[in-house]
């Protein structure tokens, strides 16, 4: 008796747990939140503030995040009918994010390429910084630079895992660096001589230079710059594409005018921290 007791409790419970375990399943397209992963670390694109202003949203009790990446999602956000909520995540951790299902989208200037595409996919771009750049001190030979071969010999730095470290191997006979985890790390080795240059994408160098008037800019004449696809665009899970949250997500951003896109990345140039 009591074993039989036993056994039905056993079947109740199983029962309970199957039907427990298919009622809480959710998937992006059913909840009321729309949870974007960005470094906020990565002027003009995000970026963490303890201001408020009429672009930022809430992140958690650390602040604000704010950026040319924030606009994006919150147009997005809005045209799904839901709540935007942005969770800072490193950059290397983005990808595991959004396979873990902790994010839904990563809107954090992440180019497309080959190997990202084995663990997210991609929406078509939603910003264009057509062409690679570098950064330099603005006292160093290196500031008359106008090709990439030029800097043969000398040290140059990019961001892990990114295109601004993949392109320095162009260069011939260049002493790549050991990449930087962040941005502001890559600044901060040029200003202390370090590096003698570290390679940008110009929204993000002007709003650098203007912070940082010992630097500048230089651009190569053509043909003697870097061969890099400079384009964003959003990641979604793997093997989302035919779902119905990936074409919403594709139509939200496509009824972004191409003005829209240039005028929130001016007010984000214009807006973005003026110290890292």
């Amino acid at each position: 008796m009591n074993f039989k007791k036993l056994m039905a409790s056993a079947m109740v419970c199983a029962f309970a747990l199957t039907g427990c375990g298919s009622n809480t399943a959710t998937t992006s397209e059913d909840k009321d939140t729309f949870v974007v992963g960005m470094e906020c670390a990565y002027a003009p694109f995000n970026w963490q503030t303890s201001t408020k202003t009429d672009t930022s949203v809430k992140l958690g009790k650390s602040g604000y995040a704010d950026g040319y990446d924030v606009q994006v999602a919150k147009k997005i956000a809005k045209k799904l009918g839901k709540k935007l909520v942005i969770k800072k995540t490193s950059w290397d951790g983005l990808i595991p994010a959004l396979e873990g299902d902790e994010i839904d989208a990563i809107i954090a200037g992440m180019t497309k390429d080959k190997t990202r595409e084995e663990g997210a996919d991609f929406t078509t771009p939603y910003y264009d910084s057509k062409g690679m750049i570098m950064i330099v001190r603005k006292d160093g030979e290196e500031a008359g630079y106008t090709d990439i071969q030029q800097f043969s010999g000398k040290n140059v730095v990019g961001q892990k895992s990114t295109n601004y470290d993949d392109v320095i191997d162009q260069i011939k006979g260049v002493n790549h660096v050991t990449p930087k985890a962040t941005y502001p790390e890559m600044v901060l080795a040029l200003q202390q001589h370090e590096v003698d240059g570290i390679t940008a994408e110009m929204a993000v160098a002007k709003g650098v230079v203007e912070a940082n008037p010992d630097l500048t800019i230089i651009q190569f004449e053509d043909g003697h710059g870097f061969d890099c696809d400079t384009t964003v665009s959003i990641a979604l899970k793997e093997g989302s594409r035919d779902s119905e949250f990936f074409k919403k997500v594709q139509k939200a951003l496509d009824s972004i005018s191409d003005e829209e896109r240039e005028e929130m990345m001016k007010y984000a140039v214009e807006h973005q921290p003026t110290e890292d």
